[in-house]
């Protein structure tokens, strides 16, 4: 749509000159002027739709070593292959029944992936169970459990030393990569702890060794072994079936929120590094002495007035086009009748007070005009299109002289002869 004309010039213009094609702002073009915006939202959502792809294929549905998880980083492989050997499986998801399964002389396996038992439950685990497999211990369970262990990062590959006597690991013969690393000390090893897959001087990816009562512990230092996806490689099979199947009883514990214990959660302090406050101080500091320095007041504030004028017909062809550009044709007309409906009150001395109702009605009255089309013109027309919006400008114009029209003085009137004698 095109600037509106001045509505003087619409209503003086002849009747036969053509209108202007209308260049309202088409969809296509519309779209072609935000074509980078929409690049780059399809860009985004492209990107996210890859990201929960590759997320979903990579860690799949369910929780991690479940029991009852086929994806690739669940355990079911693991629990039908050891039910089909007679082995009953469990699972649990809390402490005591754990720990009442490892009375009765079941072998527990645990995997506490966010670390939630503390120290004196694993230990009384420990103390009960004749056989406990720890998979991928933190190091709160190997204080717990083994203080003689430490972890020692990840293996540089495949293993393939067994370097132990415990017969799983010589079954394996060899595992994947991907394993996790222990060291362990001199007095561990003297107190009867041994390292099975060495990867020569960095660590063992298997610890074995007594508990605190009379049973035995085993150390994993990777979930690599029991997983859907890794089961098959090389030796991981071996070592799992091993390990998990000594017993006839076997139970699958992931702890789970009840064992969250909200009294030896750590605060903030503890969780951040020594040197986040001091830091965190200093910044401090500097943002009260940068807000002083660059804050301070250098004399009595001075009003000058800025070199900036702006012309009336500027602001209004300026405002025109943004109407133009947005369509915006009703809005546009509105204003035209406000200035319209100003005019005609302040020139039949309308009151103040007057709605638009009145003025509609004054203006009929003293034009003689049907009151239904001056209303239309004023008030209730809406432009349909550039032309109708044209049409309707031209109207107000018109309306607006033949008002002041109806107040000029009659100039047909003969003008009273001069008196003889009287000064021109």
């Amino acid at each position: 749509m095109t600037a509106a004309p001045p509505a003087a010039a619409v209503a003086s213009a002849p009747a036969d000159v053509t209108p202007a094609a209308a260049i309202t702002p088409t969809f296509r073009a519309g779209v072609r002027r935000r074509r980078i915006w929409i690049w780059f939202a399809i860009v985004l959502v492209l990107g996210a739709i890859a990201l929960l792809v590759l997320r979903g294929g990579a860690a799949g549905a369910g929780q991690r070593l479940g029991a009852d998880n086929p994806a690739p980083f669940g355990a079911k492989a693991l629990v039908e292959v050891l039910g089909s050997h007679g082995v009953e499986v469990e699972t649990a998801d809390d402490f005591d029944t754990a720990l009442t399964a490892a009375k009765s002389g079941a072998t527990v396996l645990v995997f506490d992936e966010f670390g939630l038992l503390d120290e004196q439950r694993l230990s009384r685990l420990a103390m009960f169970a004749d056989r406990v497999v720890v998979v991928e211990p933190g190091f709160a369970a190997l204080e717990a459990l083994a203080p003689g262990i430490r972890l020692a990062g990840a293996a540089s590959g495949a293993l393939d030393e067994v370097a132990c006597e415990l017969p799983a690991a010589e079954n394996a013969g060899a595992l994947s990569t991907d394993q996790r690393l222990f060291t362990i000390d001199d007095e561990a090893a003297s107190g009867g702890w041994q390292g099975c897959f060495r990867d020569g001087e960095y660590g063992y990816a298997v610890a074995e060794g007594p508990s605190s009562g009379d049973g035995r512990i085993a150390l994993v230092g990777a979930s690599t072994p029991f997983e859907n996806g890794r089961i098959t490689e090389r030796g991981n099979a071996a070592l799992a079936i091993g390990l998990a199947g000594a017993s006839d009883e076997l139970v699958w514990y992931l702890p789970g929120p009840l064992d969250a214990d909200p009294d030896q959660a750590p605060t903030l302090g503890e969780l951040t590094p020594g040197w986040v406050s001091p830091v965190l101080a200093l910044a401090v500091v500097v943002t009260i002495v940068a807000g002083v320095w660059r804050g301070r007041r250098f004399g009595p504030l001075v009003v000058e007035n800025l070199p900036v004028h702006v012309p009336a017909g500027e602001t209004a062809v300026g405002r025109a086009r943004l109407y133009a550009r947005s369509a915006a044709r009703r809005h546009a007309l509105d204003q035209l009748r406000l200035g319209t409906l100003a005019r005609i009150a302040s020139a039949l001395r309308l009151p103040r007070t007057a709605d638009v109702a009145e003025i509609a009605a004054a203006a009929a009255a003293a034009t003689r005009r049907d009151p239904g089309q001056v209303r239309a013109v004023l008030i209730d027309a809406v432009p349909t299109g550039d032309q109708e919006f044209v049409r309707l400008a031209a109207g107000l114009d018109d309306l607006e002289h033949a008002v002041r029209a109806t107040l000029a003085p009659e100039t047909s009137t003969p003008q009273p002869a001069d008196h003889p004698g009287r000064r021109p």
